[in-house]
């Protein structure tokens, strides 16, 4: 409710003048002002972050769905043989074969073994991936290391080789397109020798070293 200014008289809601005195009625005092209505809060941002979330989880099960679908075809086309105590895995990227016997190591790696050196069991692995082919087997025997490490270093002359603590040795050979590393190191009394053959994509061109 307005009043006149003037004289106090009570006012109409749409009066311009007072009655009474004929005062001007100011536009303010017309009518108190209505308290402003707040801004409805957009939803959108809501919505925007209820979508992202809902692509994300459906992400998730489209790609564990897809991982899982993927990891049955694998498995359904994995096939393990085991025969004289080798173990030969083939799946759909390549092989992976194991063996026991000496003369099956030396001659999958391609190099020398020490006399009288005999494979560890379990130690032996044969496995194509693609272009790349590794051979890798681990050997023991009762000579110093430093024995061991002077023939392998008369059977690769041009080889890298480095020393640490006077008994560990690394002898590394490159050539024709052949990647051959040999770790001597002294374990419980005896000498452990880590043969790996790495051959084909990725291996150096022929020449490199010897």
């Amino acid at each position: 409710m307005a009043f006149c200014n003037s004289c106090g008289t009570t006012l109409e809601p749409a009066a311009k003048f007072c009655p009474k005195c004929g005062a001007g009625v100011p536009a303010a005092a017309v009518s108190a002002a209505a308290p402003a209505t707040p801004p409805a809060q957009s939803s959108s941002g809501l919505k925007i972050v209820l979508i992202v979330v809902a692509v994300i989880f459906a992400l998730g099960i489209l790609g564990a769905g897809t991982a899982a679908f993927i990891g049955w075809r694998i498995a359904s086309r994995t096939h393990v043989e085991q025969k004289s105590g080798n173990v030969r895995v083939e799946t759909p990227f390549g092989t992976v074969e194991s063996t026991d016997n000496p003369s099956d190591a030396a001659r999958n790696l391609g190099v020398a073994l020490y006399p009288g050196a005999k494979v560890l069991k379990g130690k032996a692995a044969d496995v194509s991936f693609g272009g790349m082919h590794s051979v890798a087997a681990q050997f023991e025997t009762d000579d110093p290391p430093e024995k061991v490490a002077e023939f392998y270093k008369s059977q690769f002359p041009n080889a890298n080789v480095s020393v640490a603590d006077e008994n560990h040795y690394a002898i590394v050979s490159t050539a024709d397109k052949n990647i051959i590393t040999i770790n001597i190191e002294p374990e419980d009394g005896k000498t452990v020798i880590h043969i790996a053959n790495v051959s084909g994509k990725g291996a150096p061109s022929s020449g490199s070293s010897d």
